[in-house]
């Protein structure tokens, strides 16, 4: 009888401890449910539950001068970035703003329009409520805008228009509504891709040696690289699969958001993502001794690769030292390629430099969780 030649004896046994995994999740109906969350319902509230910074603002305004221009500054604040004004007076400034009732306080004084037109320069008290630091920053900008462009447009009205000697022409490229939710979805993709990869990766294996199969496993004519790689496959399928379903169903179906680029090229990157993300979970699982830990030692190693890989914050206003460490994760190149790829568009010729990034990375990685992975099994043995 012919012997099976010895690489597809190998890929044989990958494939059959891939399909294990495969119906052991699907026997766990708590790692399914979060398949389904993460991919749908987190999706979709990450990109409608992303207001504009400025959304329904809290405002009050004691109006001492009841003047048409006081009346028209009053005017100005409309939903939905601002509540409609409450109309205060002084003594009713401090007690509200001591409460919390109000984000911001606009004082307009006595003899302001008067004073306006005189071309002296009347004085605008405005209160800010600092604990409300999100509004507090953008917000109050955005009332010195309105306040003085309301002034401006009133005076040239009583004193001659005046042509603005530069115009401004604004196009916003790639997103021109500047809809949140396109980022949103897109972008709560990307990170779910990362972190579901790794959850499941360490979760089959910590699964494995809480329930004694991993004993039976080093009793088969299996390697290590075999198992690891069984894993890595069957895992990272599952979520390419999620994530497929999660882009055409909820993303481009649901929110409606435009996909610009070939999709075939983003799920090649990320494959080669979860090639890296995946031996990280098994790494993190050949440390952790139960899943409580697991979970402790993942939540230490995704909140930084997802808050400084570039996707909640532009990598160039980092610290150059945070810049370079980053350069070694690979959710820094993963958001840098599902950016060009999913929204401007690129091609290969602009993101090869990413897939060349991820397969160094995935490759080192792969080698150090094996490593990790054959000491496990030894002092298991």
């Amino acid at each position: 009888m012919a012997r099976t030649p010895v690489p597809a004896r190998h890929l044989a046994n990958i494939y059959r401890l891939g399909v294990k995994e495969l119906w052991s999740l699907w026997r766990d109906p708590m790692l399914l449910v979060l398949i389904v969350y993460v991919f749908t319902l987190a999706v979709y509230t990450s990109a409608t539950a992303m207001p504009d910074t400025l959304h329904k603002i809290p405002i009050a305004i004691v109006d001492e001068d009841n003047s048409p221009l006081s009346q028209r500054i009053v005017s100005a604040f409309y939903p939905p970035q601002f509540l409609t004004p409450r109309m205060l007076s002084m003594n009713e400034v401090d007690p509200g703003m001591d409460a919390g009732l109000y984000t911001f306080a606009l004082h307009i004084p006595h003899g302001f329009q008067r004073d306006v037109l005189a071309g002296r320069a009347p004085q605008v008290q405005l209160n800010v409520d600092a604990t409300r630091m999100s509004q507090a920053f953008s917000g109050s900008g955005s009332v010195q805008q309105i306040v003085l462009g309301e002034v401006g447009e009133f005076v040239q009205r009583q004193r001659g228009s005046a042509t603005a000697p530069v115009e401004l022409a604004l196009r916003a490229r790639f997103n021109p509504a500047l809809e949140k939710s396109w980022f949103g979805g897109l972008s709560n993709i990307i990170n779910q891709i990362t972190m579901l990869s790794i959850i499941l990766t360490g979760a089959a294996l910590i699964r494995e040696r809480e329930r004694g199969t991993v004993e039976h496993l080093l009793v088969m004519p299996v390697t290590p690289a075999e198992i690891m790689l069984s894993k890595i496959w069957s895992m990272g399928l599952v979520v390419l699969a999620a994530a497929a379903l999660s882009l055409n169903l909820v993303v481009r179906g649901l929110l409606q958001v435009p996909v610009e680029g070939s999709l075939p090229l983003f799920f090649s990157g990320a494959a080669l993502h979860l090639f890296a993300t995946t031996s990280m979970g098994i790494f993190l699982a050949t440390i952790a001794r139960n899943m409580p830990q697991f979970g402790m030692l993942m939540m230490l190693t995704i909140v930084p690769l997802q808050m400084l890989s570039g996707g909640a914050t532009p990598r160039e206003s980092m610290p150059e030292l945070v810049q370079d460490i980053m350069l070694a994760a690979p959710t820094t190149h993963f958001v840098e390629l599902g950016s060009a790829i999913l929204f401007r568009g690129a091609g290969l010729d602009v993101v090869w430099p990413q897939f060349l990034a991820l397969a160094v990375i995935g490759a080192t990685l792969f080698a150090l969780s094996l490593g990790r992975f054959r000491k496990t099994i030894a002092q298991m043995a």
